[in-house]
C-alpha cells in the first residue's frame, strides 16, 4: 500500500498511507479530484491572474495582488522554508505533486469549459500562495483607511463613535469545556468559523493517517495537512480570529528619477525603489498594465509618484511579516498532525505567523491550552490606528509581541472575537453580545455532551437590539410636555410647552409588538422581519443625514478596498454606539427612529425573516442558468447563529458560519462536524450540496475514523 482512498456516506475523503509524504501527496490528488475549479481559482487568485477567465470583475483583486506581491512573497517564503525545515518543504512538494496528477488524470469541472481554462501547473510555492491570497485581508487592515476618512469628516471622536466592537464584526465562535463541565468527565471543543461563505466551501473535511499519525479536521483546499480545526484522538484544537492588528499601511513619498523611482525615508533622504510593470489579462477587454513598486517599508498597494486614481496625492506602502521574515508559519503545519497532547500543539504553534489566531486545545490527559498564536509586531500605537509617514521617524519595527495565554473560568473558555487574551494585540474588536451569550447558556446545564452542542451553535438572541428597542420604549412610553431647554431669565421670553404628535395607530401598535418580541432571529418570525426592517430604515435615515453623508463619498482608493470605506455599512455595524452616543452631531435620533417606525408600519414587510434573509454564497463563477433559489436563514450578525446581513443594503447573507464542529475528548467517534454545502465541489456531484439541509437545521454528521465503516474508491 503506497496510499488508499475511502469515502463515508458524505463523500468525505479518508486517505490512508504509509508515510508522511505518501499522504500529502493523495491530499493533494483527492483535493484535485473534488475541487479542481476551486483549486485553480485560488491559484489564479495568488498570482493575480484570475481576470484573464473571470473578466473585469476580477481585476481589481488582480491588480491588488501583484503589488502586494503574493506570488513574490510565497517564492521567498518557500525558499526560506527549504533551507530551514527540507522535512517540511518536501512535506509540501509532496501536496503539490498529488495537485498537479489529481488535476492532470480527471477530466476538467464544467467551469473550464464554460471559461476556457485549462487545469494548469502548481509550483511547489503555491500553496503558501494560497494561504496568502486567503489571509491577505484577513486583518482587515483598509480598517485604517476608514478610520483616516472620518475623522477627516467628522473629526477623532467619530472613531470610536464607528469602531467595530459595534454591530457586525465577522469572525468565529469557539468554547472549550473542561472535563469536570462534561458528562464524561473529558473535555469538549466545540464552535464556527465564520467567513464568507463560499461555493465550494472554504473547509474540506478530511481523515489524514499514516504511521505517524492519524487525523480528522477541516483543511484549507490547497494547503497540506490541517491548520485550524483538528483532532488527532489523542489532542483536539480549533481556533478564532484573534483581531490582533499585524499589518501596518504607510504614506510614502515617491518621485520619479531616470533611473526609476525614489522614496523619502525616515532618515530624511531618498531611497531607490524596486520597480516593475506587470500585465495582467482581462478577458474580453485589453490587457491591463500595473505598476509594481515596492519600498522599504513594503509594497506599495494604492497610489504611486502621481496619486491615486482623482489625482490626490498618495501612495500607500503594506508592511506585513510574511513579507519582513520570509516565513508564512508553514514550518507548524506537520507538527500539528502529529502532536499527541497539548503540550505538542503548544510548540507547534509557536512557529504560527498568520492570521493572528486565538487556539484553544485539549487532550485526552486533562491538558487544556487557551492562548494566541501568531506574530504581532511591536511598534508605536499610532501605527494600529492608521497610515503613518514612512518619512518620519518612530514607525519602525522594533521587534514581536510575545503571544497572551489566558485560563478557563468555571471550567469554560469561550472566544467570539470580543475582548480577551488578545486585547493588548489588537484595536477594535467584536461586541461582546456572541461570547456573553455563550457563556450564559454554558453556565445554564452543569454538565455538557457532544450531542448537546448543537443548541448553541443555533442559538438565535439578538443582544443588540436592546438600544434600538429601547428608543421604542421612549416613544411608546406616555408622552409629557417638553419644554427647549434655554434657560430663562426675565428678558428672555420662554418656549412654549411642545407635544410631539402621537404615533399613528400603527406606528403604534408595531413598537407594542417588538418591545414585546422575544429577540430572537428566527427564520420563520414575522417579529424579525419587523424588527430588522425597523432597523434598516434607521440605518438608511442615519446615513442620510447631513450630519453624516459628507462621509459617504469615499476616498479613490482601488475598488477591492471600497467595501471598508462604504458609510451605510458602518452606520449599521456601529449602530449600537451611533444610539447610545450621548450626542451624535445634533442628530435628533428619537425622531429619526420615528420617522422610521412611521415608515415600516406604514408599508410592513409581507413576510418572515427567512423570505428575506437568505444565503449569499460567492462564486467566482455565477451559475450559468441565473442565481439558484438560496435558502432562507435565521439568525443574524450578533446572534451566535452568526449569519451577517448588512442592514440598509440587503438581507441577504454572505457571511456565516463556514463550518461547525464538536470534538470529543472521550471518544473521537462521537465527534461531529458539518459544511455549508458539501464535500464535492463539482456541480451535480451527490455530495456536493447534500450536507446543506442539515446545516440549515443546526444538525451535524459524525466523524467516523474507522475504515472498515467506509468505503474504498481507489488504490494509488
Amino acid at each position: 500500500m503506497s496510499a488508499e482512498t475511502y469515502r463515508d456516506a458524505w463523500g468525505i475523503p479518508h486517505l490512508r498511507a504509509d508515510s508522511a509524504a505518501e499522504l500529502a501527496r493523495a491530499q493533494g490528488r483527492v483535493t484535485a479530484r473534488d475541487r479542481a475549479w476551486q483549486l485553480e481559482v485560488e491559484r489564479h487568485r495568488a498570482q493575480g491572474t484570475s481576470a484573464s477567465f473571470l473578466g473585469p470583475e476580477a481585476l481589481s483583486w488582480d491588480r491588488l495582488a501583484r503589488r502586494a506581491r503574493l506570488a513574490d512573497t510565497a517564492r521567498r517564503c518557500f525558499t526560506a522554508l527549504e533551507r530551514q525545515d527540507p522535512e517540511m518543504a518536501a512535506w509540501v512538494r509532496a501536496y503539490v505533486d498529488g495537485v498537479n496528477d489529481g488535476l492532470a488524470e480527471n477530466d476538467p469541472a464544467p467551469e473550464f469549459a464554460r471559461t476556457g481554462l485549462a487545469p494548469g501547473h502548481w509550483e511547489p510555492w503555491t500553496p503558501l500562495g494560497v494561504w496568502l491570497g486567503t489571509h491577505l485581508l484577513f486583518a482587515g487592515f483598509p480598517a485604517k483607511l476608514w478610520r483616516e476618512h472620518i475623522t477627516a469628516h467628522l473629526g477623532p471622536e467619530a472613531v470610536a463613535l464607528f469602531a467595530t466592537d459595534g454591530p457586525g464584526t465577522a469572525g468565529s465562535n469557539g468554547w472549550l469545556v473542561s472535563g469536570e463541565r462534561t458528562t464524561t468527565g473529558h473535555a469538549l471543543i466545540a464552535g464556527d468559523p465564520h467567513r464568507f461563505i463560499e461555493d465550494p466551501g472554504v473547509y474540506q473535511q478530511i481523515h489524514l493517517s499514516c504511521p505517524e499519525f492519524d487525523v480528522v479536521g477541516l483543511a484549507v483546499p490547497g494547503v497540506p495537512g490541517v491548520a485550524h480545526f483538528g483532532h488527532t484522538g489523542t489532542v483536539a484544537w480549533a481556533i478564532t480570529n484573534a483581531m490582533a492588528d499585524y499589518q501596518d499601511l504607510y504614506r510614502e513619498r515617491l518621485r520619479r528619477t531616470g533611473a526609476g523611482v525614489e522614496a523619502l525615508g525616515p532618515d530624511g533622504t531618498w531611497h531607490r525603489a524596486a520597480r516593475h510593470t506587470a500585465r495582467v489579462e482581462v478577458a474580453g477587454e485589453e490587457t491591463v498594465e500595473v505598476e509594481v513598486i515596492e519600498t522599504d517599508r513594503g509594497p506599495v498597494i494604492a497610489g504611486g509618484p502621481e496619486g491615486l486614481a482623482d489625482g490626490t496625492p498618495a501612495a500607500l506602502s503594506l508592511r506585513h511579516p510574511p513579507r519582513v521574515t520570509a516565513d508564512l508559519g508553514f514550518g507548524a503545519l506537520l507538527p500539528l498532525l502529529r502532536a499527541r497532547t497539548v503540550a505538542d500543539v503548544d510548540r507547534a504553534l509557536d512557529a504560527w505567523t498568520e492570521p493572528v489566531n486565538v487556539v484553544q486545545a485539549a487532550d485526552t490527559e486533562g491538558g487544556l491550552l487557551h492562548r494566541v498564536a501568531g506574530r504581532v509586531p511591536v511598534r508605536p500605537e499610532e501605527n494600529g490606528l492608521r497610515p503613518v509617514p514612512a518619512w518620519e521617524p518612530g514607525h519602525e519595527w522594533t521587534g514581536w509581541h510575545t503571544p497572551p495565554r489566558a485560563g478557563l473560568t468555571d471550567g469554560v473558555a469561550v472566544m467570539a472575537n470580543q475582548r480577551g487574551p488578545s486585547t493588548p494585540l489588537g484595536v477594535e474588536f467584536a461586541p461582546p453580545h456572541r461570547a456573553d451569550r455563550i457563556s450564559a447558556l454554558l453556565a445554564a446545564k452543569e454538565r455538557w455532551s457532544a450531542p448537546d452542542m448543537p443548541t448553541i451553535h443555533t442559538d438565535t438572541h439578538l443582544a443588540s437590539a436592546a438600544p434600538l428597542l429601547n428608543h421604542l420604549t421612549a416613544l411608546t412610553a406616555p408622552t409629557t410636555a417638553t419644554t427647549a431647554t434655554t434657560p430663562t431669565t426675565a428678558t428672555t421670553p420662554t418656549t412654549p410647552p411642545t407635544t410631539p404628535a402621537p404615533l399613528t395607530p400603527e406606528a403604534a401598535a408595531l413598537g407594542a409588538r417588538l418591545l414585546a418580541w422575544d429577540r430572537r432571529m428566527d427564520a420563520d418570525s414575522t417579529d424579525a422581519a419587523a424588527y430588522a426592517a425597523l432597523r434598516t430604515a434607521v440605518v438608511r435615515r442615519l446615513a442620510a443625514h447631513p450630519a453624516l453623508a459628507p462621509a459617504s463619498v469615499p476616498p479613490a482608493y482601488p475598488e477591492v478596498l471600497q467595501p471598508w470605506l462604504a458609510l451605510v455599512p458602518r452606520v449599521a455595524y456601529a449602530l449600537e454606539h451611533l444610539l447610545r452616543a450621548d450626542d451624535l452631531y445634533g442628530i435628533d435620533r428619537a425622531a429619526t427612529v420615528r420617522a422610521a417606525l412611521e415608515e415600516v408600519a406604514a408599508a410592513p414587510p409581507p413576510g418572515t425573516w427567512g423570505d428575506t434573509h437568505r444565503l449569499a454564497p460567492w462564486r467566482a463563477l455565477p451559475d450559468a442558468t441565473g442565481p439558484a433559489a438560496e435558502p432562507g436563514l435565521s439568525g443574524d450578525h450578533d446572534c451566535v447563529l452568526c449569519t451577517s446581513p448588512v442592514p440598509g443594503l440587503t438581507d441577504r447573507a454572505a457571511r456565516g458560519p463556514a463550518a461547525r464542529y464538536v470534538w470529543d475528548l472521550a471518544d473521537r467517534d462521537n465527534s461531529r462536524w458539518v459544511v455549508p454545502h458539501g464535500a464535492s465541489g463539482v456541480p451535480g456531484s451527490p455530495h456536493h450540496r447534500d450536507q446543506q439541509p442539515l446545516w440549515l437545521a443546526g444538525e451535524l454528521t459524525p466523524v467516523i475514523t474507522d475504515f472498515t465503516r467506509l468505503t474504498k474508491e481507489s488504490d494509488d
